[in-house]
């Protein structure tokens, strides 16, 4: 009997622009791993029934993403202490009785990145205080940064966020502001938009070329579209920028491992990745 190839994939809304399934299954096809990674794009109400089907649809891990990785936290039945710590999930494996294990490969991802780009940011200033924004400001405290100052549409998130920081991080100056413009940019060398404003062509920038000044990097955590009217901003002020493609591959790495138990190929992945953003 020919066994059914393991499906995993990525949950969220909205997620038709997603590049993961690129990187995956170039991996599990170098691997020659029988596994297939698909797009799961839910509804809030579909949200939970789609949980309850994972078995019957032989499904074997998903990634989570907006806005879903603080609600998957009620139905994990065990946690990494990355998990714990941070307060969100992106990578959920299935057990063979079904239960779920969850694990947070955002912030290993951003971290990975960051390293790369040899950046050691010291004052940081954070728009969104979701689950991108746990795992980013979770990376950011790890690595000693002086300053982080965050901002978010709900104030009871950021504040939430706040408390959670400032207890486990007391070496860390952490703020919160009500205002994009209590950032105070000019005193920062990081800018970080671990929001989804960015991602619908109909957004605002949330800036003016006047907020920005010279030695301020700029990492927009949207990766689709590849430029974004912040990224656009900063290229036009000739400051040094980033999207969140390195981001993403990286974390997909990292899940990769926990969804295969292979090391990950992440050229290929890579290359995987730059041939789906040039087909968009």
């Amino acid at each position: 009997m020919t066994l059914k190839p393991k499906l995993y994939g990525l949950v969220g809304f909205p997620i038709k622009h997603s590049l993961s399934p690129c990187m995956h299954n170039a991996a599990f096809s170098a691997l020659k791993i029988k596994a297939k990674y698909q797009l799961f794009e839910l509804e809030p109400k579909q949200f939970r029934g789609f949980l309850g089907s994972l078995k019957q649809k032989n499904i074997c891990g998903f990634n989570v993403t907006y806005p879903y990785k603080e609600e998957i936290l009620a139905f994990l039945s065990s946690k990494s202490l990355g998990v714990r710590e941070i307060g969100a999930a992106n990578t959920v494996i299935v057990n063979k009785a079904g239960k779920l294990k969850g694990f947070n490969t955002d912030y290993l991802g951003f971290t990975a990145h960051l390293k790369e780009l040899k950046l050691k940011p010291k004052k940081v200033a954070l728009i969104g205080a979701g689950g991108a924004a746990k795992a980013v400001s979770f990376a950011l405290a790890k690595m000693k940064i002086a300053q982080l100052c965050i901002y978010d549409i709900d104030k009871f998130k950021s504040l939430s966020l706040f408390k959670k920081l400032n207890s486990s991080f007391p070496k860390t100056k952490f703020d919160v502001v009500s205002r994009l413009d209590g950032l105070n940019l000019q005193d920062k060398d990081l800018l970080v938009n671990a929001s989804p404003v960015g991602m619908r062509l109909t957004d605002p920038c949330l800036f003016t070329p006047a907020d920005l000044h010279p030695g301020l990097f700029v990492y927009d955590l949207i990766y689709s579209p590849l430029e974004t009217k912040l990224i656009s901003l900063a290229k036009e002020a000739n400051l040094n920028f980033s999207n969140g493609l390195g981001m993403l591959l990286y974390q997909g790495a990292f899940a990769f491992k926990h969804f295969s138990g292979r090391q990950p190929p992440v050229k290929i992945m890579q290359d995987a990745l730059l041939k789906g953003v040039m087909r968009k």
